[in-house]
């Protein structure tokens, strides 16, 4: 089977960093045209600059990165560097990379990638939903050329880890995400009902390690910072492995279980902005989106351990 033509937008992020490299690790399934940045967990400027990072780190030069938006489409920004450290790549030490972002933004990149692919595209959405809201909006025409959009974001049993009801990615840019949900001709949504299954305990974090070799070390080393900070918060044992899920269900789908749903994102209330409301009463006949609801979380980090080995 021919890999699957793939876009990955990202707000790197220790998470959007793992998951890039599990990415970057898998191009017998998964064939990367590009990777866009958007301001989110840090700004525009540094998660473009870690796409590049990871990129190199990878030994991937062969995938384009285009920076894109440096800010949400209506809201004031917030970042979450108190998360994702300074740098946004937690303690990893790394050198500048040689080669930086083209030219073309992000958004104009995507409308072009997808207009121009010969096989339908499926969009990677890890942070606020921006670049893709606009690409739709600019020009409605490519969901058409659009397989599947796969977002992370939203939370209906977890609560949220922004406020007391809202994931961050949505919470960041509550209208994009809702454009991305209405637009967009089939999306699947990853949020923290099923990513706090899969948590980075000591005991996975140290066998990831153990594999030896520089993609593994770096995952490893992101994950244990993440899981420090989760456990500095007080949010239980072992970062919840939320970016990266969206990989894995492209990669291995039998590991999840998806409902059909329809998903309504708050955009005013100043107490649940950026709230997702899942419905399930609703075929999948009756919609294009699903919501992700479990993951077998063994699976997920022994998918991971066998991308990242050398």
């Amino acid at each position: 089977m021919p890999a699957r033509p793939i876009l990955i937008d990202c707000d790197p992020g220790v998470d959007d960093a793992v998951a890039l490299l599990l990415a970057f690790a898998a191009p017998d399934a998964l064939d990367i045209r590009a990777v866009t940045t958007v301001a989110g967990n840090v700004s525009a400027g540094l998660t473009a600059r870690n796409a590049c990072v990871i990129r190199a780190l990878a030994g991937r030069e062969d995938v384009p990165v285009f920076a894109g938006c440096t800010r949400p489409m209506v809201r004031a920004p917030i970042e979450a560097e108190h998360f994702h450290g300074e740098s946004g790549l937690g303690a990893l030490a790394f050198d500048a990379p040689a080669r930086g972002p083209e030219t073309e933004h992000a958004v104009n990149a995507i409308v072009r990638i997808v207009s121009e692919a010969v096989q339908p595209v499926t969009l990677v959405i890890t942070g606020p939903c921006t670049n893709v809201a606009l690409a739709l909006l600019l020009a409605p025409g490519i969901a058409d050329n659009i397989a599947e959009v796969v977002v992370m974001g939203g939370a209906r049993s977890e609560g949220g880890n922004v406020t007391a009801s809202a994931e961050y990615n949505i919470f960041a840019d509550p209208h994009a995400a809702h454009v991305v949900l209405t637009m967009a001709p089939a999306v699947t949504v990853l949020g923290l009902d099923v990513t706090h299954q899969i948590r980075a305990t000591a005991p996975r974090t140290a066998a990831l390690a153990g594999l030896g070799g520089a993609r593994a070390a770096a995952a490893a080393n992101l994950l244990d910072f993440s899981s420090e900070v989760t456990r500095a918060w007080g949010q239980g044992e072992g970062a919840p492995l939320h970016d990266p899920a969206t990989i894995a269900w492209l990669l291995a789908p039998h590991l999840f279980t998806a409902r059909p749903a329809r998903i309504a994102v708050e955009m005013s209330s100043p107490i649940t902005l950026g709230h997702t409301a899942v419905d399930f009463h609703v075929t999948a006949a009756e919609t294009g989106v699903r919501w992700v609801t479990d993951a077998d979380a063994e699976g997920v980090f022994s998918l991971l351990n066998a991308r990242m080995a050398p």
